[in-house]
């Protein structure tokens, strides 16, 4: 194989691998709770991550109508994975992102924001109007008493 082969069979390689993650890194679970979905955030938060994880959300949700509640869990986030993402940046995203979703008539829900994060953001005097909760759990619990719902174990 000559050396233009192979440069050209690594870029394609490379091409395939950033396939495979930018589709991994954006997992999209339907809730036990009907009409909600879950978006399980982990690891670097970056610019284009985020817009990767917003687009993928509004095409998911566009694909399914019946959606009405999305719930973003930060609980895998840890303060090295934004240390490198400026702050007033995400919080910038997480707005845009909030609107967009309910520009959709979807009710974007946050939850499992690590303290570090919350204290940047409030340090940094950043008007974030987002629903927050500490856990997935407790935003599923506030959702299905809103509606009027239970889930039994049988």
């Amino acid at each position: 194989m000559s050396h233009e082969q192979e440069m050209i069979a690594l870029k394609e390689k490379l091409a395939y691998y950033e396939r495979i993650i930018k589709t991994i890194s954006t997992p999209i679970i339907p809730s036990i709770v009907p009409k909600t979905i879950l978006i399980p955030i982990a690891g670097y938060m970056f610019r284009e991550r985020f817009e990767n994880i917003q687009t993928k959300t509004l095409q998911y949700i566009g694909d399914h109508k019946e959606i009405e509640q999305a719930v973003f869990d930060f609980t895998g986030v840890t303060v090295e994975d934004v240390e490198a993402f400026d702050y007033n940046e995400l919080a910038i995203s997480i707005t845009n992102l909030n609107s967009s979703l309910r520009l959709m008539g979807i009710r974007p829900i946050y939850v499992g924001f690590n303290p570090r994060f919350i204290r940047e953001i409030v340090h940094a005097s950043i008007q974030v109007d987002i629903e927050t909760y500490k856990s997935f759990r407790e935003a599923l619990n506030k959702i299905l008493v809103e509606s009027n719902q239970f889930i039994g174990i049988k």
